[in-house]
């Protein structure tokens, strides 16, 4: 599979990569600083430059063309203001979803996040984000020409993964590695039947290829 990803960069994406070039898969990843082309090259990955906060729609559908599936996991990150998780967590999802519909491409999955909400209250820069996540959320879920799955995990860690997860519509608070979330992607990208879903995901007691069956009604 060709799997176009956003946020090529980002903790998860990388990881991601890894998993799909190690089985063989084309993995590329669009990113806005150059200078983490050589970070891609070594994960697998074929790096694509391009600032999803300036790119129109039919730029990010020229990367997307020939591809079969687009995962979004895009983020303005921690350190940034209120302004870019509009720009970045909302604005560039839309646009990514957009483009992927221009370039034919129906298999769409998002990382987004554990109490995203276009109606999450509250002035501080996290309310923004899950303001921000729950708007790009609630655009995607709209799309009737995506194939789409949304995954909301819970607190990342950067511990080792275990591949036992608890992956429901909700799940309750809780840790997940990095790792068992990138893993998580692989398999809902493998199995087209958890299209449609909105699902959390915590670290548990079920082999993550179990519990996405189990999701898809396998």
């Amino acid at each position: 599979m060709r799997i176009v990803i956003a946020g090529g960069h980002g903790q998860i994406a990388l990881r991601l990569e890894r998993l799909l070039a190690a089985r063989g898969d084309e993995a590329v990843g669009v990113i806005r600083n150059p200078e983490q082309s050589a970070d891609l090259r070594a994960a697998g990955a074929e790096p694509v430059v391009l600032d999803l906060e300036s790119a129109s729609v039919e730029d990010v559908a020229q990367v997307l063309r020939g591809a079969d599936a687009a995962v979004f996991a895009a983020g303005a990150g921690p350190n940034s203001g209120a302004a870019r998780k509009e720009t970045v967590d909302r604005g560039a999802a839309v646009l990514f979803a957009d483009a992927a519909e221009q370039a034919g491409v129906r298999r769409f999955v998002v990382v987004s996040s554990m109490g995203a909400d276009p109606d999450h209250p509250g002035d501080e820069v996290f309310d923004a984000y899950l303001r921000a996540k729950g708007a790009a959320d609630a655009y995607v879920r709209s799309r009737t020409a995506l194939d789409w799955t949304i995954l909301r995990p819970g607190m990342l860690t950067n511990d080792a993964g275990t591949g036992m997860v608890l992956l429901t519509v909700s799940t309750g608070r809780g840790p997940v590695p990095r790792d068992d979330v990138a893993a998580a992607l692989v398999e809902l990208l493998d199995t087209p039947a958890t299209a449609g879903l909105t699902l959390e995901l915590i670290s548990g007691s079920m082999p993550l290829s179990v519990a996405v069956k189990d999701v898809a009604g396998n």
